[in-house]
C-alpha cells in the first residue's frame, strides 16, 4: 500500500496563521491594553495600568479604567506560562480603589518572573504601590506621583472606629511601599501628610528625579531603559536555571 507523504503547512496556510496570531494580539490590546512581544532575547508580556483602578464598584462607562478582575488572572497566567519570560508594567494612572490596587500590587510583588515597571505621565495615589511592586522601577523625568492619606467618598460615619479603619489601611500602604522600595517610613509619611503642597488636599506631588532621590523609584528612564533592564533580568534568570539554581523569592534583590 502506498503511504501518503506528510507535508507541512503551505505558504498560504502559514500566512493565515500569522494573520490570525496578529489579529489575536491586536484584539488583546483593544480588550485589555496588553500585548505579548517575542524577540530573539525572550518573550515579554506588557501590562498597562491606566486611568482609574476599578474595584468593587463599577465606574461610569465614559471613565478610562483598569479592571482588577481582568488584571489578577492575567498576572497568574503570566507567572505560570512557560512561553513568557518577563513582565513589563506601564503605568499612567490617577489611582482608584485601594483594596483592588493593593491586591494587584501584592500579586506583582510575589511573582518569580522578572518584572519591571515604568511610570509615564503619572502614577498617583494607589499607583505608587503599583509602581514599586516590580523588581525594578523606572520613571520618566516628566512623570508625577501624588502621595496623600487615605480618602473615602460617600457616606462616612464620624466615629472613632472609622478613623481607626483609615489608619489601618494607611499602615498597610506604608508597609508595602517601604518594603518594596528604598524610601524610609519617615520620609514617605512626611510626604503623605504635607500640608503646604496641595491647594485643596493634604499630601505631595513629586516628579521623576525627586522620586528617585528619595528612594521611591529605582531610576530615571524610558521604554528602552526598562526593556533593557528586563532583558538583563531574563538573561540572568536563564543562566541561573542552567546552573540548576533555585529561583529567588519575590523582592528587590533579583
Amino acid at each position: 500500500m502506498k503511504q501518503t507523504e506528510q507535508t507541512g503547512p503551505t505558504g498560504e496556510q502559514e500566512e493565515e496563521q500569522g494573520q490570525s496570531a496578529m489579529n489575536q494580539r491586536q484584539q488583546q490590546i483593544v480588550d485589555m491594553g496588553c500585548a505579548t512581544i517575542t524577540t530573539r532575547r525572550g518573550t515579554i508580556h506588557t501590562l498597562t495600568i491606566v486611568g482609574q483602578v476599578e474595584g468593587h464598584q463599577l465606574l461610569p462607562p465614559n471613565t478610562k479604567s483598569t479592571k482588577y478582575e481582568h488584571v489578577m488572572p492575567l498576572l497568574a497566567t503570566v507567572e505560570e506560562s512557560e512561553d513568557i519570560d518577563g513582565l513589563l508594567i506601564l503605568l499612567n494612572t490617577m489611582g482608584g480603589d485601594i483594596e483592588a490596587g493593593l491586591g494587584i500590587a501584592e500579586l506583582i510583588a510575589s511573582m518569580r518572573k522578572p518584572t519591571v515597571s515604568l511610570v509615564l505621565g503619572g502614577g498617583h495615589s494607589i499607583g505608587v504601590p503599583l509602581a514599586v511592586a516590580a523588581r525594578r522601577s523606572f520613571i520618566a523625568p516628566s512623570a508625577a506621583m501624588t502621595i496623600h492619606p487615605v480618602r473615602m467618598s460617600g457616606l462616612v460615619i464620624g466615629v472613632a472606629q472609622t478613623f481607626h479603619y483609615f489608619q489601618r489601611i494607611q499602615e498597610r500602604i506604608l508597609q508595602f511601599v517601604t518594603q518594596n522600595s528604598r524610601v524610609s517610613r519617615e520620609v514617605f509619611t512626611k510626604m503623605m501628610l504635607q500640608t503646604e503642597e496641595l491647594a485643596a488636599d493634604v499630601g505631595s506631588v513629586i516628579y521623576g528625579e525627586e522620586a528617585v532621590r528619595v528612594g521611591l523609584i529605582d531610576q530615571i528612564g524610558g521604554l528602552s531603559d526598562a526593556l533593557e533592564c528586563l532583558h538583563g533580568m531574563i538573561d540572568r534568570r536563564r543562566e541561573r536555571d542552567e546552573s540548576d539554581g533555585e529561583p529567588p523569592p519575590g523582592g528587590k534583590n533579583f
